[in-house]
């Protein structure tokens, strides 16, 4: 009996002391689409309502100078997922060949996770189109359109003559087969008026099911992975990537109707705002490339009604989100789950008469980011509710997580670990943040300047301390040549 105590006890010794990491823990990571800094946590708009991410925020630590590697959604999401930048992968713009395609065997996250024993799941956008053999287990959604199908926003070539006039017309049917007629905001289309697409920069509520929209499928798909044991055999890789807030910005109606008594706040912009940059600045300002043109919004009067269909799919999104945090706690992965939450890039709604992303400035790179760290390693972590204000990239998701997760990698990455900043928020790291938005144009961020080049030798320089809003361009103030010489020299 006495030996038998002895083993007993001995066991239990050596358990003690293996290390926490050795049990791996799961990783739920959550992409937002198109998602600025409109959210309540980061005090991005007055009239933010997003009530789920900023709970998850009190989790963990907010990273308020959190920005992208390029703002679009393929060369952003291909950096995310590599860990290579832009100038290493070759995926410079949303027209530059997808990243599975142009590198076939590059290990990309879920091959890591996979490598190393875990399951992988995903569903929704995780990179840029079609990702069939990125995970083992994924459930793709057609939601672009909801609460349409996708061949129902195409025009007839009857109606295709009047897209690009200012009477547009496509008609089509909900799912209760009511009629309707897109674009419902009634606007030409600036992008592509000879093309049978549908226009995408529209916005509109919908009196239909929740279950219509795409974001809503894709996070019931998740749930019941989650109370399907999901963690408890073999550790998760679980990617959601929710669609709203892209265009079209349509949402069920319910989240537009707060706007009936409070009209939505327009950004604060000032009205010569372009008169200090160059004329290809001005140019990539004013293009509409990624969505409409600040011109036609307000030649139709439709500035508010934008906001506002804006700030009504954020608060659709975090509901779907909410719904998903719920299902982690209530499933058997909720002590051993890492929650990473972040966006692919800012969204513009006219601040420099720009409308959506592919710009430097920090509108469009700066992005939300959230991190969570397992309830059972907490104390290893910083308190939750912190911020950090340093600047990081969405590059440095993938060293965070292979390192967070025990994983090793057989390659170079192009980011840094944001652990020792979970651990000690307030550490200062003196770092330069690179986006780039198209071969030749760099965009620098530290946690004062933003600096600007364009590939015709165009620059600006901006001090974020005393003018956040980037009014000011003062590359040709002589007093911060340093300044501006430091940061040319680190964008080489």
């Amino acid at each position: 009996m006495k030996y038998r105590i002895l083993i007993l006890a001995l066991a239990g010794f050596y358990l003690s002391v293996i290390p926490h990491a050795a049990v791996k823990p799961n990783v739920l990571f959550i992409a937002v689409d198109d998602l600025n800094d409109w959210i309540g946590c980061l005090d991005g708009h007055p009239q933010a309502v997003t009530p789920n991410m900023d709970r998850l925020a009190q989790r963990g630590v907010l990273f308020t100078n959190a920005h992208c590697a390029a703002p679009a959604c393929n060369p952003s999401r291909a950096a995310v997922f590599s860990g290579l930048m832009p100038n290493r992968t070759g995926v410079w713009s949303n027209d530059s060949e997808r990243i599975e395609k142009k590198h076939p065997k590059e290990v990309l996250l879920p091959h890591l996770f996979r490598d190393h024993g875990y399951q992988t799941l995903g569903t929704g956008k995780m990179l840029h189109g079609n990702v069939a053999g990125l995970f083992e287990n994924f459930y793709s959604v057609n939601q672009r359109w909801s609460p349409f199908e996708k061949n129902a926003v195409r025009y007839t070539k009857a109606e295709l003559p009047s897209k690009g006039t200012d009477n547009p017309r496509h008609v089509t049917m909900d799912s209760l087969g009511r009629q309707v007629v897109l674009p419902i905001n009634r606007m030409p289309s600036d992008r592509k008026p000879d093309r049978l697409d549908g226009e995408s920069f529209d916005w509109g509520g919908f009196d239909v099911p929740d279950s219509d929209f795409g974001d809503t499928k894709i996070t019931n798909w998740a749930i019941k992975r989650l109370q399907a044991s999901l963690g408890k055999e073999k550790p998760f890789f679980l990617g959601v990537g929710y669609y709203r807030p892209h265009i079209p910005l349509f949402a069920p109606q319910k989240y537009f109707d707060r706007f009936k008594e409070m009209s939505g706040k327009l950004p604060i912009v000032v009205t010569d705002d372009l008169n200090d940059v160059g004329p290809v600045a001005r140019k990539w300002a004013r293009e509409p490339v990624t969505a409409g043109s600040h011109y036609t919004v307000l030649k139709h009067r439709q500035w508010v009604a934008a906001v506002e269909a804006y700030l009504a799919c954020t608060t659709y999104v975090d509901y779907e989100i909410g719904r998903l945090l719920d299902a982690l706690d209530q499933s058997n992965a909720a002590t051993n789950t890492w929650v990473f939450l972040w966006s692919d890039h800012g969204w513009h709604l006219g601040e420099k008469e720009h409308w959506g992303k592919w710009t430097g400035w920090e509108r469009s790179t700066k992005v939300p980011l959230i991190v969570v760290p397992p309830k059972q390693l907490a104390s290893k972590f910083a308190p939750g509710g912190l911020r950090c204000h340093q600047p990081v990239g969405l590059i440095d998701l993938f060293p965070t997580l292979a390192e967070a997760c025990g994983l090793s990698i057989a390659k170079k990455l192009d980011g840094e670990s944001l652990l020792p900043l979970l651990r000690d928020p307030s550490k200062e790291s003196g770092r330069v943040l690179t986006t780039t938005f198209g071969k030749g144009n760099i965009s620098l961020r530290t946690i004062r300047w933003r600096y600007l080049r364009y590939v015709n030798g165009e620059e600006e320089l901006y001090d974020l301390k005393n003018d956040p809003n980037e009014w000011a361009n003062l590359s040709k103030d002589s007093r911060l040549s340093k300044v501006k010489q430091r940061l040319s020299k680190a964008g080489e």
